[in-house]
């Protein structure tokens, strides 16, 4: 039901037989966006996408495993293997250096992008990104739903059972102090996250995140190209105080925006600034 509610955006194109799906609009630098956990394309073809296709050709990507992208990995596509297809994928549509921009998980794929393919990028902008090893643990739902077990008997309980009312909450938890706006679980698709390959894809990726950037960290000081950092300072999902300040001291050059007030999801609520941080990055690359 979610898919024939919210069929394929874009295209779909093949990389060693792997699907990735990818919405493309606009005209002028190549911008590839990276959406974040739980996530797929509407998330950033809702607000964000339409704005810079005023001045950009804009890709935006479902990662693997969530939208309409395939899951290649078994144990969970790790944040550089994700790297890799989507920088290919983005390669076949022209796009050979991009400003890349990733949001939360996003932005863990986009650093790896930058670290391990700096010969195919031009600018980065990391939007709440989780980029710092943190301390707390890997919540229950996610736990569970990483193993086996819990994707065979879990995970279809929650697809059949779980009420609208209580995803529109979760939905709400997300862009904390600030709410979906209207009309954003309508274009999003909370169906599509809700489908049980989704949700065990997804765990899986979460369930390996934390020592995935462990092992990126200390790369993060050959990042050469210009990068902008932009958090909401009522960030409650990926701390900014934890994040932004340590970033900024390991990637030379980099620079950070801090939106007053604004929590997870400035890529939706504050899309203009967001924008306004692409357009620095794309300056500062002699793009522009």
């Amino acid at each position: 039901m979610a898919e024939a509610n919210f069929p394929v955006e874009g295209q779909i194109v093949e990389v060693d037989g792997i699907a990735v799906h990818a919405v493309v609009m606009g005209d002028g630098p190549d911008v590839v966006l990276i959406h974040g956990s739980s996530g797929n394309t509407r998330d950033m073809t809702f607000a964000l996408a339409p704005i810079l296709a005023e001045n950009y050709r804009v890709i935006a990507f479902d990662r693997p495993g969530l939208g309409y992208s395939d899951s290649f990995n078994p144990d969970g596509e790790t944040i550089v293997e994700q790297a890799e297809i989507l920088q290919r994928a983005a390669a076949q549509l022209g796009a050979n250096k991009p400003i890349v921009a990733g949001q939360s998980y996003g932005g863990s794929v986009a650093l790896a992008w930058a670290v391990t393919r700096p010969e195919n990028i031009s600018g980065l902008v990391l939007i709440a990104p989780a980029a710092i090893p943190w301390e707390t643990p890997l919540d229950a739902f996610n736990t569970i739903g990483a193993t086996s077990a819990g994707n065979a008997l879990v995970l279809p309980l929650i697809t059949a059972y779980v009420p609208d009312w209580y995803v529109d909450e979760a939905l709400n938890k997300v862009f904390a102090p600030q709410t979906a706006p209207e009309g954003y679980a309508d274009h999003f698709g909370t169906g599509l996250s809700m489908r049980r390959s989704s949700m065990h894809a997804n765990a899986k990726q979460r369930a390996n995140l934390l020592a995935e950037v462990t092992e990126l960290q200390p790369r993060y000081s050959e990042i050469s190209v210009p990068t902008e950092i932009v958090h909401g300072t009522a960030d409650t999902t990926v701390f900014l105080d934890w994040h932004a300040p340590r970033l900024i001291e390991q990637i030379p050059g980099a620079e950070l925006i801090e939106l007053e007030g604004i929590g997870h999801m400035p890529q939706v609520v504050a899309a203009p600034e967001v924008a306004a941080a692409i357009d620095r990055a794309t300056q500062r690359a002699g793009l522009r």
